[in-house]
């Protein structure tokens, strides 16, 4: 087990890399194409999420992995599978919370003061470095929507209001609302999608929701507005794995790379705290889409300003 310090600038340096490597033609770690390698799971079948996530793909995409299931040494051998000699793993983390002995916290009544959390690197390998797996182990979590024209649905039914028409895409916390560009502004449905995720991602950190510090404090440094588009970034991503559908790299966010190489290096955190933020817009944004919405204000603006929803996949 690596001190906790020692995981933290570990996976930071892995994506700071694979950043660095894609900057030249704007291409991240969390872009990709909506394959089932994007959304990584266990041989037991267990969901992978928030930072470990980031770290899966970006390994996957270094390494041209093809493969969503990734598993310890010894859980590959429990499914009578043997890691290739000389292959190398891929650190992730799991947190182990910790009870305080000392009772602090109790006279206040507040449970979290009384644990600490404590971060733990394991060593994972995917299939495609294993002998002897299975098909049967290759489980992919089917996506949430197979077309696009169900996605765009299910990000217009959060209870979130998407005026579509004459603006630069946006989310306006003021007024709760999103606006986006006409659909015939966009180079494919996929990107009018893509970009409408992102959006929502900004949304589900209103007051009223996550209440999300870089989201209410936007506009007052550059650094802030830099951390929630990268949270946007991140979550939109999510999303669009969870959709089956690519999240494809956008050139007017190509502007936060220098703010983000920075703040990563700056704060090995960094990184984990945006994706945990991230997975948290992204697991609101499925609560809410899982939920009857009553009819909403204004809810005949989508119907009435993007007349045909009959999107091509």
């Amino acid at each position: 087990m690596k001190p906790r310090h020692d995981i933290y600038a570990t996976v930071t340096d892995q994506l700071v890399a694979a950043i660095a490597v894609g900057a030249g033609d704007w291409r991240m770690p969390w872009h990709h194409s909506g394959a089932p390698v994007m959304r990584p799971t266990s041989v037991a079948g267990r969901r992978y999420s928030g930072i470990n996530r980031l770290v899966l793909w970006a390994t996957a995409d270094a390494c041209g992995f093809t493969s969503g299931t990734w598993a310890t040494y010894q859980q590959w051998r429990t499914v009578g599978a043997q890691v290739r000699k000389g292959e190398t793993g891929t650190h992730v983390i799991l947190w182990k919370k910790v009870e305080r002995a000392d009772g602090a916290g109790e006279a206040s009544g507040d449970s979290e003061s009384r644990a600490r959390f404590f971060a733990r690197s394991f060593v994972v390998f995917n299939r495609d470095q294993v002998d002897s797996a299975e098909d049967s182990l290759d489980q992919d979590i089917t996506p949430v929507s197979p077309s696009v024209a169900e996605a765009l649905t299910f990000l217009e039914c959060l209870g979130v209001p998407v005026n579509y028409g004459l603006h630069d895409a946006h989310y306006r916390p003021d007024i709760d609302r999103v606006f986006m560009p006409e659909r015939s502004a966009f180079d494919s449905d996929l990107d009018l999608v893509s970009t409408l995720a992102h959006e929502v991602t900004h949304a589900s950190g209103h007051v009223n929701r996550l209440a999300r510090e870089t989201l209410r404090d936007y506009h007052k440094e550059r650094s802030i507005r830099a951390r929630e588009e990268l949270v946007a970034e991140l979550g939109a991503s999510y999303l669009m794995a969870d959709l089956g559908l690519a999240y494809m790299p956008r050139a007017d966010h190509a502007a936060y790379l220098a703010s983000w190489l920075a703040a990563l290096k700056h704060d090995p955190k960094a990184i984990f705290t945006a994706a945990r933020q991230a997975q948290a817009a992204a697991d609101w944004i499925h609560a809410a889409a899982a939920k009857p919405v009553a009819a909403q204000t204004d809810a005949g603006l989508v119907a009435e300003t993007l007349p045909d929803l009959a999107l091509a996949a």
